[in-house]
């Protein structure tokens, strides 16, 4: 499990209208340590169109930039310049590396216009100081892109990773090795290679659709060969096209064979200058550094035009692909906890997505209860010790009173009281709830009791109901933060596909509603919550942020549980976010219900550093699960960022 946290610098580098080198675009770093530890990154600079070439193409050559604190970098400088026949259309994409006393740049080299797969070939150029360019040679004499050389020998072979067949897909990723670096660009010996270069072959393409090139030069790790590289989804289809970061762990001494792999994107484009640019909606990854705290930079080109940065653990991305961890979130073995009761007509058909709160030691479990004309009412549970029930009621505590939430015209259509999440403040309990008519799109609906007459099972002191949302907006999975802001009070809620918020002065039947969406979680695409994006319960107070559990759902339909942490005094800035779900369908009874698929939290509660996390499987029954707060803090704050991200 591990979490991405994009630079606050970002992007890092941008073009400059004062280098007519690069007025169009500055893309695709590379960052290389130089001999003094200074850090540089090399980079593709994109211009105007050169007047005297023709026909007239917007050329690319590969610049430097340095920095003395790697946030800034006030020292740029044009470094390859495409003046032999192999590149003289233009310069693109450098991966270097240091290897045996030189700085290999290998890069993209266009020969001919209007461009075309023969014309695009690897090149390479050395350099003794990245200062000045001592060779230039040909590499591939077949089309490739993305070369980079491993910083050391494997037994002994010079070894480099390639992508080619790059523009005459379907495109290859590819180990190759040699006695020495100068034989990388002697035709004869790729000649050979090309004979059976399919037995060479890295397999990271998970649809037949999908496209994958080499991203950032190989980084040796104590687990093996670590490489970032980019995974394109629906390569071919425009419309559906996800430019994604993912990462794949190689042998150290047999790079050939792969140790583990991300099982989706670790970056899509979500930053304003991933989504807008000379092309739009694009992360590629060019380039990436580790240090010595385990801290893993990531380096990538935004909608080609910009350089941006993104860090996390190394050890917790290198322990989520290997799967040798310990899942943050385990279900109770003894799941389901609470199942349908035939004999109650009021929850005989389905039983899941209960609320959870603690009042003096009692667990309390408010579950939407279903009967079988699927009218939804709130059931309630009672725990001890989390996960054992010692008392459930024969009735509900809660039942549709409203006409916003009574039947309507289909008389075994959906309606009712549904989805509850629950908050105290001071002496009361705030239930907020999706209320369903049947007719009207479902809307967000509060009650409240006091704490003494819940306790008691006054439940006919449920105060009387009122629409927090617009009536002609679908708006679900709702919750008050148990705290007071400066704006009011924050209540949580999801409009279409995410995940909103907006502030209310006042917790009285004032009848003022929504009338805002401030968005705090979106939606990613290509990865696990691609679809969409809700709360579960009320967001738990820690000393670094308010932790919220969240639903995500994939194009495919998935329902599983993510977590993200947001600011103490400001929760509607995120300040970290899971890169991988917590929690996903695994039992019969999440995998098969009413729905299929699905784990549906919508309450939790922290006794001492353990959370329960209940939840609705399969939209039939309730299930729980519990993590530990402290280890899960410690992947939302990796200790190797946290002082880069704590305000």
């Amino acid at each position: 499990m591990y979490t991405v946290h994009r630079s606050r610098h970002n992007p890092i580098l941008q073009p400059s209208v004062d280098r007519s080198w690069e007025s169009v675009a500055a893309l695709n770093g590379c960052p290389v340590r130089g001999k003094n530890k200074e850090l540089h990154i090399v980079y593709r600079a994109v211009g105007k169109p050169d007047l005297i070439l023709s026909p007239q193409v917007n050329t690319s050559i590969i610049a430097k930039a340095s920095s003395k604190d790697g946030n800034h970098f006030d020292v740029t400088t044009p470094l390859i310049i495409p003046n032999d026949d192999f590149d003289k259309y233009g310069c693109e994409d450098p991966r270097v590396t240091f290897f045996e006393g030189k700085y290999y740049i290998f890069y993209t080299g266009l020969s001919e216009v209007p461009f075309r797969a023969e014309g695009i070939k690897v090149c390479c150029a050395v350099s003794d100081d990245l200062e000045n360019i001592s060779e230039k040679h040909l590499v591939t004499p077949f089309n490739a892109k993305a070369m980079a050389l491993f910083p050391e020998r494997i037994n002994g072979k010079v070894t480099a990773i390639l992508t080619m067949h790059t523009d005459m897909p379907p495109a290859h990723i590819a180990i190759v090795q040699a006695d020495e670096v100068k034989d990388f660009w002697n035709a004869e010996f790729w000649n050979e290679w090309y004979k059976d270069y399919k037995k060479d072959i890295l397999v990271l393409e998970r649809g037949e659709h999908d496209h994958c090139e080499v991203g950032a030069a190989p980084i040796l790790t104590k687990d093996g060969w670590l490489i970032v590289y980019s995974h394109i989804q629906h390569y071919f289809d425009e419309s559906r096209r996800i430019f994604g970061i993912e990462a794949v762990l190689l042998d150290k001494l047999s790079p050939f064979h792969i140790l583990g792999r991300t099982k989706g994107p670790i970056i899509v484009p979500e930053a304003s200058y991933e989504l807008y640019g000379m092309v739009k909606n694009i992360t590629f990854p060019s380039g990436a550094l580790l240090y010595e705290n385990g801290k893993l930079d990531i380096y990538y080109g935004g909608a080609d035009t910009v350089v941006a940065r993104a860090s996390l653990s190394c050890d917790d991305l290198l322990e989520t692909m290997k799967e040798t961890g310990t899942p943050l979130m385990a279900r109770f073995p003894k799941n389901p906890i609470l199942l349908p009761k035939k004999e109650n007509a009021f929850e005989a058909r389905a039983v899941f997505n209960p609320a959870a709160i603690e009042i003096d030691g009692v667990i309390y479990i408010l579950y939407r209860a279903m009967s079988e004309d699927n009218t939804s009412t709130i059931g309630l549970a009672i725990s001890h010790d989390g996960v054992t029930i010692t008392e459930r009621r024969d009735e509900p505590i809660y039942v549709p009173r409203e006409d916003f939430e009574q039947k309507g015209v289909q008389p075994s259509g959906n309606s009712g009281c549904e989805d509850p999440r629950i908050t105290q403040i001071d002496d009361k309990l705030y239930m907020l709830y999706t209320a369903y008519n049947g007719v009207h799109p479902p809307a967000v609906a509060i009650t409240n009791i006091s704490v003494k007459d819940f306790v008691a099972g006054k439940f006919s002191k449920w105060s009387k109901p009122r629409v927090l949302s617009p009536v002609t907006i679908d708006d679900k999975d709702a919750c008050i933060v148990p705290a007071k802001f400066g704006y009011g009070y924050l209540v949580f809620h999801r409009i279409g596909n995410q995940i909103c918020a907006d502030f209310l002065l006042s917790l009285k039947d004032d009848g003022k509603m929504f009338n805002r969406c401030i968005e705090i979680l979106m939606p990613r695409p290509g990865m696990w919550d691609s679809r969409k994006v809700g709360i579960a319960g009320p967001p738990i107070k820690t000393e670094v942020g308010w932790l919220l559990f969240y639903h995500g759902v994939s194009e495919e339909g998935v329902y599983r549980i993510g977590a993200a942490l947001l600011d103490l005094y400001d929760p509607t800035y995120v300040i970290s976010r899971l890169a991988q779900p917590l929690f996903e369908p695994q039992e019969k009874y999440e995998k098969e219900g009413q729905i299929n698929n699905v784990v549906f939290p919508c309450g939790s509660v922290l006794r001492g550093d353990d959370i329960f996390v209940y939840y609705g499987g399969g939209d039939s029954v309730v299930g729980v699960a519990k993590c530990s707060l402290s280890k899960l803090l410690d992947v939302l704050l990796p200790k190797e960022l946290i002082k880069k991200i704590v305000k």
